[in-house]
């Protein structure tokens, strides 16, 4: 199973870290050890002292499939779910003035937790989804998939280019603006639409 990850896919959070907007898609993966599952709690590692929330929608890959051509491309998911990339911003911002790769930025211990997931069946337009991530009660970061840069489709037509997809893999699709560091005894809470999907502490 793995985890591949979209950066840069909402215009607002581009600004918000005055990155430069790409021309494709920006693909990164975390391993299977990130996944945080089940609501369980969150350890701050002592590595890192700029630890961030992004707020994300996810897909779940239902079929194998690699070249798989946009018109296509729907089939190859059947759920959608809530997840949060935490992100070192210090260890990522050290890397990138050096020129290199800031996986443990991204992929360390516990750094993907994700909700359960609801059956395309249940979503209402798949091309209109709200979420939104509180923190402590406090709505930190809003979205809609409709203001991605690339959509779901064009994501999985893009990501099959260069990784097959397997059942059970779980693409993390971009995050809104919003996102900031996260301390000990935060509660974190998410939802799409009106429904909770995430609701768990920082420890």
């Amino acid at each position: 199973m793995k985890i591949l990850c979209i950066g840069r896919n909402y215009a607002d959070h581009i600004a918000e870290l005055k990155n430069e907007r790409p021309t494709a898609p920006v693909i990164f993966l975390k391993p299977d050890t990130a996944i945080l599952k089940n609501n369980d709690p969150f350890y701050h590692p002592d590595f890192s002292t700029d630890i961030h929330h992004e707020v994300e929608l996810l897909l779940r890959v239902c079929k194998e499939g690699k070249h798989i051509e946009e018109k296509f491309a729907s089939s190859y998911y059947d759920k959608i779910g809530l997840g949060i990339d935490f992100t070192a911003r210090d260890l990522q911002s050290k890397a990138k003035e050096k020129g290199l790769p800031w996986d443990i930025a991204k992929g360390f211990n516990g750094s993907a937790p994700i909700s359960g997931w609801l059956d395309i069946s249940e979503i209402e337009d798949i091309n209109s989804i709200d979420f939104h991530l509180e923190v402590n009660g406090e709505t930190r970061q809003k979205g809609n998939n409709e203001l991605m840069i690339w959509n779901f489709d064009e994501i999985i037509a893009y990501i099959s280019k260069f990784f097959t997809l397997k059942i059970g893999d779980v693409i993390f699709t971009g995050t809104p603006a919003g996102v900031g560091k996260i301390n000990i005894g935060d509660k974190l809470e998410g939802f799409i639409r009106d429904k909770k999907m995430l609701n768990f502490e920082i420890k």
